[in-house]
């Protein structure tokens, strides 16, 4: 076992152990906006709105609106619960990298 074998296990140990650590202490991020109907209030995404998304689409196009949730759905990766998960692929990912670094230096065998 060489040395990028061995890094490829700590960094998903590691990854993996932050990952789930994140997972379970975090809190889902709190809405933005409330809906009041009755006495009851519903959480919604504003920016989700069929009005915000005609108005986007109005000033910037379709593109706008394709930039738009991209965008929201790249940030939303980097809070909450679903933060955890993007540093355990990210880890794997890593881990991965650095196990076929080592099988590439090995002559392809383990």
């Amino acid at each position: 076992m060489n040395r990028f074998s061995i890094a490829a296990l700590l960094v998903l140990a590691a990854g993996l152990g932050a990952g789930v650590t994140i997972y379970f202490t975090a809190d889902d991020p709190a809405p933005n906006a409330y809906l009041i109907v009755g006495d009851t209030a519903y959480a919604y995404d504003a920016a989700t709105s069929k009005t915000y998304v005609r108005q986007l689409e109005r000033f910037g196009g379709k593109s706008a609106v394709l930039f738009d949730e991209f965008n929201r759905w790249f940030a939303s990766l980097w809070q909450g619960k679903r933060l955890g998960i993007t540093i355990a692929a990210l880890s794997a990912g890593a881990a991965l990298a650095l196990f076929g670094l080592a099988r590439g230096r090995s002559g392809g065998s383990p």
